[in-house]
């Protein structure tokens, strides 16, 4: 049977070494070898992230664009990658992102590639853009749903957005959060931490709620935090950074990109507390739930979507303080054995991935 031609557009590349669309690109490419499908898979990469340009990914082909996926260059670097597709007659275009989305009514004028696109979390709305860049982001978001064929959502609660601001149904397709766990552990050498501790990995940043988390676990002296992040990536990160370094029971670790050395942090915390309040169905906190562990997330209707109502919910520090404190050993018990069961049923990459070629071949 002979496959279609597809393009995957908007990310950094494959193999990943960057965030969660690569990880999505790199499981999608991992699912099409090894079932064998008739498709042709094309990823575009940024020829800036990768030292060797390998002309293939296992049963991918790579393309490499000459600037930055990320940044200024980012709307250009979607831009040529979406023209390189249709320049090449692709007849299936999967883009990640609404960066490069401005170019749609352009690619619909000259090709008659199926273009399927994920709008990831509404973007516009994150606290970091402002200014012209939040109105583009908008302006692009628009213009992905105008003018995509079909429409993904990481999440029923982005899904309902979609659904009442432009009247179209977007399909649900999460991401998955196995591959956290099927490496093996690797030793975290670099820090001695306590036996006991609870676990945050995130991005650095306010919609993030680091400084809740951080405050509630400073009036906590008992019972330690392991937080990592990207610190240093702006003045909000140092800022808070310097403002807890000197709480001897709050570990403020560098980004670790290590799957290996993560999966130990994970494996050995008592629970994991999630603040993110933007952007849909988080890779991190999917990642966590396959670990067994309670979680502890921000009270917001994508968290809530994403543990189905059985997470324990926090809206601000000092509900977060309480619920440490009454946060008994069977209910924690209990939260962690609903973590584990949704992460089996909903997002592992082979349901993903399943939805995503059945959307991509229909």
């Amino acid at each position: 049977m002979k496959g279609k031609s597809i393009a995957i557009v908007g990310t950094v590349g494959v193999p990943a070494n960057y965030g969660g669309f690569e990880t999505l690109a790199e499981n999608l490419v991992r699912y099409h070898d090894a079932a064998s499908l008739p498709d042709l898979i094309t990823v575009y990469c940024s020829s800036r992230s990768y030292l060797s340009r390998e002309p293939a990914f296992l049963s991918a082909r790579l393309k490499y664009v000459p600037l930055n996926a990320n940044g200024a260059q980012s709307i250009l670097y979607d831009f040529v990658s979406l023209f390189s597709a249709v320049w090449n007659r692709s007849d299936v275009i999967l883009l990640l992102g609404v960066s490069g989305a401005f170019a749609l009514p352009l690619v619909r004028l000259f090709s008659s590639a199926r273009i399927v696109t994920n709008i990831d979390g509404i973007e516009w709305r994150r606290e970091k853009w402002q200014g012209w860049a939040r109105r583009f982001l908008r302006f692009s978001e628009r213009m992905a749903v105008r003018f995509s064929h079909e429409v993904i959502a990481d999440n029923a609660a982005i899904a309902e957005y979609v659904q009442r601001t432009y009247g179209v149904s977007a399909h649900v397709i999460a991401y998955g959060g196995d591959h956290a766990i099927e490496m093996d552990a690797v030793p975290v050498d670099d820090y001695v931490l306590p036996e006991k501790y609870a676990i945050s990995v995130c991005r650095i940043e306010p919609e993030n709620n680091v400084h809740v988390i951080l405050e509630a676990f400073s009036k906590l002296e008992t019972y330690p935090l392991v937080m990592v992040g990207n610190w240093n990536n702006s003045e909000y990160g140092r800022a808070i950074r310097d403002r807890y370094a000197a709480c001897k029971h709050i570990y403020l670790l560098d980004p670790i990109y290590d799957l290996g050395k993560l999966k130990t942090l994970r494996s050995h915390a008592a629970f994991y507390v999630h603040g993110h309040s933007a952007g849909g169905t988080n890779p991190s906190l999917v990642e966590a739930m396959h670990f067994g562990k309670a979680v502890l997330a921000f009270d917001c209707d994508y968290n809530r979507c994403t543990t189905e109502d059985k997470a324990l919910l926090f809206k601000n520090g000092d509900e977060l303080v309480r619920l440490i404190k009454t946060l008994e050993a069977d209910e924690s018990e209990r939260v962690a054995g609903n973590m584990l069961e949704i992460a089996k049923r909903r997002y592992t990459w082979r349901v993903v991935a399943q939805q995503y070629f059945e959307l991509l071949n229909g």
